[in-house]
């Protein structure tokens, strides 16, 4: 026999220094990455060759400081205790814009520049500068294109979801889905209004929410909120909590939602009926709840479940993509998610998937568990979508049985 006890011993003291290194530089990340932000930027575009005269190179050179510091300090003023919305709307804006050009000044500048070194174009000076003005150019397209994608009404997606358990007579049934609708420090009431207007036109049996509803209090954003009272469905509206509840009192949260007439699934469920078959519609609290401290709040699937026939098919909803694993073991038919904004501003997806086992769309889990999980219909934060597109999703259940007509 091999004794194993002292590889796990070594494993863990190996383990255990590389854990401890994450988590320092996990501390030091909001001192870092600023920093990386802005100077990458600045040294790509003023200082690789480029020669600038030595004004422009001085003023450059204070605009991307001023950003380093302006930056931090607005986002500190708008998020933290304070909760300044004009500071926040400055930092947030300033973080998506020197991502962008970022993401770009890295990209361009070793791409471009080594297309422009092979194919011999100009001389090194020449060079540098052709790649400044191509990520300045680059970046305010995309920084435009992205703010307009951003404050748009979002697209109708539109897909039929096949449930092996659905019965016929649920055939068809349409569950129109919004989630991270993000009020905040931008004021978007017309825009929610629009939203609304656009979810009643799909008419649809049951509509859904599957939270972060807003970066501030139910108090604060209750104006830019209230359209969503004004949702029709034909059966039931339905919400959850996300993360971001949590930030913001979650339970001024729940009760406004329930004000408004949507009902509020916390760790329970309801039936929805129609031509003699039953859906069971159930919901959890996000994952981040039980952290929270508010009492009672907490991801409670088997508390979701309790009391409803087990063969019956479960819709399920829950903030988070990654409860598709708890969703799957107990052999949820299909569990709708957001949290994730489909990365919202390229690259950044790649960092997502690093958390969430989806990113955006339909995917199988388990034996028989769809997730869907949608890009969201607000943005958080920065007002910029890139490569992300928001949207308002219409799901078709369908019954792989056909409906039985009169």
């Amino acid at each position: 026999m091999t004794d194993t006890s002292d590889t796990r011993s070594a494993d863990s003291e190996v383990q255990a220094p590389q854990q401890s290194l994450l988590h320092r530089l996990m501390r030091y990340l909001p001192l870092i990455a600023p920093v990386l932000l802005w100077a990458v930027p600045c040294g790509v575009l003023l200082y690789t060759g480029q020669h600038w005269p030595l004004p422009l190179t001085l003023a450059g050179t204070a605009l991307f400081v001023l950003g380093l510091v302006v930056m931090p300090l607005a986002m500190g003023r708008g998020h933290g205790r304070r909760q300044q919305d004009r500071a926040a709307i400055v930092g947030d804006t300033l973080l998506g814009a020197s991502w962008v050009l970022f993401t770009w000044s890295v990209l361009l500048g070793v791409l471009l520049r080594l297309a422009l070194t092979v194919a011999g174009v100009g001389e090194s000076q020449d060079r540098a500068r052709i790649v400044t003005w191509a990520v300045l150019g680059t970046t305010a397209v995309l920084l435009a294109w992205g703010y307009a994608e951003a404050r748009r009404v979002p697209r109708v997606r539109r897909l039929d979801v096949q449930l092996p358990r659905l019965g016929a007579g649920l055939d068809g049934l349409r569950v129109a889905l919004i989630t991270d609708t993000h009020y905040g420090p931008l004021d978007r009431a017309r825009w929610s209004e629009r939203v609304c207007e656009t979810v009643n036109t799909l008419e649809a049996d049951l509509v859904c929410h599957t939270g972060d509803i807003a970066d501030g209090t139910a108090e604060r954003r209750r104006t830019q909120a209230a359209p969503l009272g004004t949702v029709q469905a034909t059966h039931a509206r339905v919400y959850v909590t996300g993360n971001h509840e949590y930030y913001s009192e979650a339970q001024g949260w729940v009760d406004l939602m329930d004000e408004l007439g949507w009902e509020p699934l916390r760790n329970r469920h309801l039936l929805v009926e129609r031509g003699g078959d039953t859906l069971v519609v159930a919901g959890v609290d996000d994952v981040t709840a039980e952290s929270s401290g508010l009492a009672g709040h907490r991801a409670n699937l088997a508390g979701a479940l309790d009391g409803a026939d087990p063969d019956l098919p479960v819709l399920l909803l829950a903030h988070q993509p990654k409860f598709v694993d708890r969703a799957a073991a107990d052999g949820i038919d299909l569990q709708l998610s957001g949290h994730t904004h489909g990365g919202q501003i390229w690259p950044f997806h790649h960092l997502v998937r690093l958390d969430q086992p989806a990113l955006a769309g339909l995917s199988h889990h388990g034996t028989r568990t769809h997730l869907y999980t949608s890009r969201g219909t607000g943005f958080w934060g920065p007002p910029f979508r890139v490569f992300a597109p928001s949207e308002i999703t219409l799901l078709v259940l369908r019954s792989p049985q056909p409906p039985t007509t009169a």
